[in-house]
């Protein structure tokens, strides 16, 4: 096993998580939603407001009581089309280190809402995301990257997307009724994921905000296992909206919606999605066996078949893990042949894994030079990413070219250009997230797995191959399939029953308990 010098938590986890909670945080803010073809009430033809005019909608983003951040929408009528323009602007503390991130969305609807085109934007200073979309019949055609570097991808949607701050116009001036539903199927830029959603009236009940008193409906909805609570006027329009770990967002104005960012934010991302955990662990990156009780898990939407694959075992609420051996040999030579295509998702290029551009094939051959055998080659490709990637809070939507290019990033970037370098390599590869243990909690954290002859983990950040026992994989995939660790965050707990060491290299004994 390659073992790391020494875990520097405070600069390498939590980019991943951070992603999700602009994902979450857009999804307050943006609601962009994809209505399912079957004809529901709320898109019939005689409903169809008309845009009047342009107007400015401002709010501000709080935290556990602390403000992060603002938003604003301008919506513009456009013939018979409507333009929508956000802008979400977040001050972060991120393990002492103060982010400023600001994403922008400009979408096209028509007069029943359904998205037509939109541009996404994420830019955190050091690097930035961008991918465009446009709806050309059932598909939507996406555009990643920009210039030479940019792909084109397709996506089959569930049906005719319904874009909304978009939602917001879908609302505005709308009679709303105790007890409705509305069924919508929730699309993400920064994911390129859909859901199906179901907002529900749930109530009328009084809401101050600024001083004022008012008369609202609560509408609520369950997203990733997480509740979304939206209070909306008589008219329509939203006056505070409330979701994911006590995320808040509260109607504001241009003057005041902007104050009071440059103070820095004490509360830390990295360390509110953090777990816990009794006893404390010595020496984790050395431990080959772990037990662990889980308990959060029940009555939510997460699978825990993925606690059962692979390495890991999952029975009765006890999770073991047990470290896979590196085969000293594969029992194919780079590329793998793949007659079956069993394998052909790993080897593929995606999105944001791409694995067939110049850079990153040029780099992984020069990287890999004669070697032909797939733990050597997957080794030292890793150690490449572990030594030549500055470790370094990044909030972006990951990209290996963004990476390779920018030579810094913390988990995710990681993650997504070994996986890359791998796959251009012909070695099938993937990602994985979960959780791995540092500093006395489990922390959130993706890293990459490998088929040398069979599936063997990989963590670029702190250089291990395999990983140690505390790697705990709940989701496999990349931001998309991520999605699914959501219902566990602020839900999930850990106590540790058992735990052993490599009889090669530990610090008293093959096996401690707690």
């Amino acid at each position: 096993m390659t073992r790391p010098g020494r875990r520097r938590i405070f600069n390498i986890l939590g980019g991943g998580i951070v992603v999700l909670w602009l994902i979450m945080i857009g999804l307050l803010i943006k609601k962009s939603y994809f209505t399912s073809e079957t004809r529901h009430p709320e898109i019939s033809s005689a409903e169809i407001p008309s845009f009047k005019g342009s107007r400015n909608d401002w709010m501000e983003i709080f935290l556990k009581d602390q403000k992060i951040g603002y938003s604003t929408t301008r919506t513009t009528p456009l013939g018979e089309d409507c333009l929508i323009q956000e802008e979400v602007v977040l001050n972060l503390n991120l393990m002492g280190q103060t982010s400023l991130v600001r994403t922008s969305t400009r979408a096209i609807v028509d007069r029943r809402f359904r998205l037509k085109s939109f541009l996404f934007r994420i830019d955190s200073g050091v690097v930035s995301f961008r991918i465009s979309g446009r709806v050309e019949g059932e598909r939507m055609r996406l555009e990643v990257g920009e210039g030479k570097g940019k792909k084109v991808h397709f996506l089959m949607l569930s049906g005719s997307p319904v874009t909304g701050s978009g939602m917001t116009q879908f609302f505005r001036g709308r009679p709303l009724k105790t007890g409705e539903s509305f069924r919508f199927f929730l699309f993400d830029p920064s994911t390129m994921a859909q859901t199906p959603v179901v907002v529900k009236v749930a109530a009328r009940e009084s809401l101050t905000i600024n001083r004022i008193r008012y008369n609202a409906y609560r509408l609520e909805t369950e997203l990733w296992g997480q509740d979304l609570l939206f209070w909306l006027d008589e008219k329509g329009e939203v006056l505070k909206e409330k979701g994911f770990m006590g995320l808040t967002l509260i109607r504001s104005n241009a003057a005041t919606a902007p104050r009071d960012l440059g103070r820095g934010g004490v509360v830390d991302f990295y360390q509110m999605a953090s777990i816990d955990v009794e006893p404390k662990l010595m020496d984790p990156y050395r431990l080959i066996y772990l037990r662990l009780k889980v308990e959060g898990l029940k009555d939510i939407p997460f699978d825990q078949g993925i606690l059962s694959r692979g390495r890991q075992r999952f029975r009765n609420g006890v999770l073991e893990v047990t470290v896979e051996k590196t085969p000293l040999r594969a029992d194919y030579t780079t590329p793998f042949k793949d007659p079956s295509e069993a394998m052909k998702p790993y080897l593929e290029p995606g999105p944001l894994i791409q694995s067939d551009q110049g850079p990153i094939r040029k780099k992984a051959e020069e990287i890999a030079g004669n070697r032909t055998d797939p733990p050597s080659v997957a080794a030292t490709l890793m150690n490449w990413v572990y030594n030549n990637i500055q470790k370094r809070p990044v909030i972006s939507v990951p990209s290996a070219v963004e990476v390779l290019k920018t030579r810094m990033g913390d988990c995710n970037e990681h993650a997504v250009l070994l996986t890359a370098l791998l796959r251009a390599a012909g070695i099938p590869a993937r990602e994985a997230v979960g959780l791995v243990y540092a500093r006395g909690r489990f922390f959130y954290h993706a890293w990459t797995e490998a088929y040398l002859g069979e599936w063997v983990s990989m963590d670029a950040t702190l250089n291990q191959m395999p990983t140690d026992a505390t790697h705990i994989k709940l989701a496999q995939g990349g931001l998309g399939s991520q999605t699914d660790i959501m219902p566990l965050m602020g839900r999930l707990k850990l106590k540790v029953m058992d735990y052993g060491y490599d009889s090669t290299d530990r610090p008293d004994k093959d096996l401690q308990g707690p």
